[in-house]
């Protein structure tokens, strides 16, 4: 069984100065992140140039590079998508994470389409290179009618996703929180989805079910709150069994700046309490047996 790696998030644009300080701690992988006009105009071959001498000196390893960005509307987010699939190997990863994108405020199925037409292109250039694609589940505060970025958010949109393009590089960068905030049950999710998981942010979310019995879910009222984990309502054990019986060899890495109660000065405790958490929620460090 693969022992599965337990990382965090860090912002591309910081990561020549926070890797090194990351060091001495014990995360296990980074996934790097670029939101918007972070990802636009990086010189991908220079940038792994940067940062890979850091993530090796401790032995480290990147797990992903993230790029969000709406390649369904934008040509130039075509393009990155198309340079950093072909970067990848310089990262020492196979996966390539990010939005599918949206045709703005429109239907989710009306951008089946054109998801199909973008990704059917990128799909063979990473098949070429040995590199998987994972949309995280994200919806932008959009719903199935209207919405930004993405359509990557529901099992529906999963659905048409992948009955467009049936493709076994193309899968899922799964959030459980994204899918707790919408009511959703993550771990029934994960047992039927797990075949086209290839990357998870660990983030936690607080359901408050009380709210949704007596105030439904149509109001003002707060219904859930995001969570780092160790402070939700998820058994990451739960979740690490599932992971480890379908033979999944992939990372989770932390995803802070989130949590309403454990911010600003106490962030990185939080991030170090989850890590803690993570690590045992998955079976804690391996011993060999004594016989």
């Amino acid at each position: 069984m693969n022992q599965i790696k337990i990382g965090t998030i860090v912002h591309g644009d910081k990561a020549k100065a926070l890797i090194p300080k990351l060091a001495k701690y014990d995360f296990e992988t980074y996934n790097l992140y670029f939101f918007g006009d972070a990802a636009r105009g990086v010189d991908w071959a220079k940038y792994s140039e940067q940062v890979m001498p850091l993530v090796k000196e401790n032995g480290r390893t990147i797990s992903s590079v993230s790029i969000f960005l709406n390649p369904l509307v934008r040509e130039d987010d075509i393009e990155t998508w198309q340079q950093v699939i072909d970067c990848a190997s310089k990262f020492g990863c196979d996966t390539v994470t990010g939005f599918t994108g949206r045709i703005v405020d429109r239907p989710i199925d009306e951008s089946i389409p054109r998801f199909k037409e973008v990704f059917s292109e990128l799909a063979s250039r990473a098949a070429d290179k040995g590199v998987r694609i994972a949309f995280e589940n994200w919806n932008g505060e959009g719903d199935w009618y209207r919405g930004d970025w993405n359509i990557a958010h529901s099992p529906s949109s999963w659905e048409l996703m992948f009955d467009a393009l049936p493709l076994a590089n193309l899968g899922l960068l799964w959030e459980p929180a994204h899918q707790m905030v919408l009511l959703i049950d993550p771990v029934a999710q994960l047992r039927k989805w797990v075949g086209k998981i290839f990357h998870l942010h660990g983030k936690d979310a607080n359901v408050f079910w009380d709210v949704v019995r007596e105030r439904g879910v149509g109001g003002p009222d707060e219904i859930a709150i995001p969570r780092t984990p160790g402070f939700g309502d998820l058994n990451w054990a739960d979740i690490f069994s599932i992971l480890h019986q379908n033979g999944f060899n992939g990372s989770v890495d932390i995803e802070g700046f989130h949590d309403p109660v454990y911010n600003g000065e106490w962030e990185f405790t939080a991030q170090l309490r989850a890590l803690e958490y993570l690590k045992t929620a998955r079976g804690g460090n391996y011993v060999p047996n004594p016989w």
